[in-house]
């Protein structure tokens, strides 16, 4: 593999990168200690940043600016939170950044504090350069959960925040110039039957008999809407789809079970309603299958929890967020990718938005996740003529 020569701006965000793996933040965890370093990063730069809180107070985004406080700037976007590492095979510490052969390897290098390094590292500098309208930096939390990381603080801009005029999402896309990824919905649906003897079904309700009848059917409307919807070839599958991904329930094999629950998910195209599977999932469940159930156990019910609905990014040709950054990837095409980001939330709040940062996805989530300092020279050479472009 050939080496990619260092510069300075690397090893500063190289630096940085190895200060922010260090900190476990998984989303199940606090990122405070995390917000706590890069507020005091940016304080002894004198950048002004906000710190937005979620309801619990355990978590936190932060919005800093460097520029003129004014509408019409360009907003950077990254979350703080990582996956879990527990099951994986790693070959070094996960929380120590490792340098080998030009790659960074760490959980959350990829996806994506590498991109969050090569902000913060470029802030300093863009401070102390004539911009005439702002770059901003917001750090989410809970994207990889529920991607309401950043909502808090979109509902400030144009209030007490300026309001962008495009974001730019730092997922790992290669540096391509993402416009469009699917809405994701997901659920947990609990059966509760009645427990009888094996031998005697007529004396109960099997939870899991009725669960397996709802996921049989589950994938049937996820193969009618996909038969019946949009379907987009620049996606990998170009339809809707519907997955389970566990099933849990009953005792022993010659009880018939009391409870039963599965997780499921459902991935929309834009342009198809993020409901459409649950509702017609709804009909079956509390008209066909439930109806059966009480005619020997009247205390039966299915219940179906909504865990996360994440809305898609849907292509907007021409938008100013499309527009800056196709000039600055030299680039004369967009992309689609299957995972969700942030991006839906902040183009549901009428800002344009495209997804494009360093590193590959394919990286992202594994055991020895790495980014390659190829990918972030590219990074950095994309935020340097994004600043150059405000000034």
């Amino acid at each position: 593999m050939s080496r990619v020569e260092p510069n300075a701006r690397l090893e500063e965000a190289i630096n940085i990168l190895a200060h922010l793996v260090a900190f476990d933040t998984e989303s199940s965890k606090s990122n405070l200690p995390l917000v706590d370093w890069v507020e005091a990063y940016l304080a002894r730069h004198n950048i002004a940043c906000v710190r937005v809180p979620n309801s619990e107070g355990d978590k936190a985004a932060l919005f800093a600016t460097v520029g003129p406080m004014v509408d019409g700037g360009i907003v950077l976007s990254g979350h703080s939170d990582v996956v879990p590492v527990a099951g994986q095979n790693w070959t070094s510490n996960p929380f120590h950044l490792r340098r080998a052969e030009g790659r960074l390897y760490a959980r959350g290098a990829c996806d994506m504090k590498g991109f969050d390094a090569l902000v913060l590292a470029g802030l300093p500098h863009w401070k102390e350069m004539p911009l005439k309208a702002p770059l901003h930096f917001l750090l989410s939390y809970d994207e990889e959960t529920t991607c309401l990381g950043p909502v808090d603080t979109i509902a400030r801009f144009g209030h007490d925040l300026p309001r962008p005029r495009a974001v730019i999402v730092g997922e790992p896309t290669m540096m391509q110039v993402v416009d469009a990824h699917k809405a994701v919905a997901t659920y947990r649906t609990i059966v509760t039957g009645r427990e009888a003897h094996s031998s005697k079904p007529a004396l109960g309700a099997s939870a899991v008999q009725a669960a397996c009848a709802l996921v049989s059917e589950l994938y049937r409307i996820g193969e009618e809407i996909g038969a019946q919807g949009l379907a987009a070839e620049r996606f990998d599958p170009p339809v809707s789809t519907v997955h389970v991904g566990t099933i849990s329930g009953g005792t022993a094999r010659n009880i018939m079970a009391r409870e039963c629950s599965f997780h499921w998910e459902f991935r929309a195209l834009p342009g198809v309603p993020l409901d459409a599977a649950y509702e017609r999932f709804e009909a079956y469940a509390q008209g066909v299958v439930l109806p059966n159930m009480r005619i020997t156990a009247p205390e039966a019910d299915i219940v179906t929890q909504v865990e996360i609905k994440v809305p898609g990014l849907a292509p907007e040709p021409g938008s100013a967020a499309e527009q800056i950054a196709l000039r600055l990837t030299r680039s004369n095409r967009t992309h689609a990718v299957a995972f969700a980001t942030e991006g839906g939330r902040f183009q549901a709040a009428s800002v344009p938005t495209v997804v494009c940062g360093p590193g590959s996805i394919d990286q992202a989530h594994q055991p020895d996740e790495f980014i390659s300092e190829e990918q972030m020279i590219a990074g950095l050479a994309f935020m340097g003529e994004l600043a150059r472009d405000l000034c």
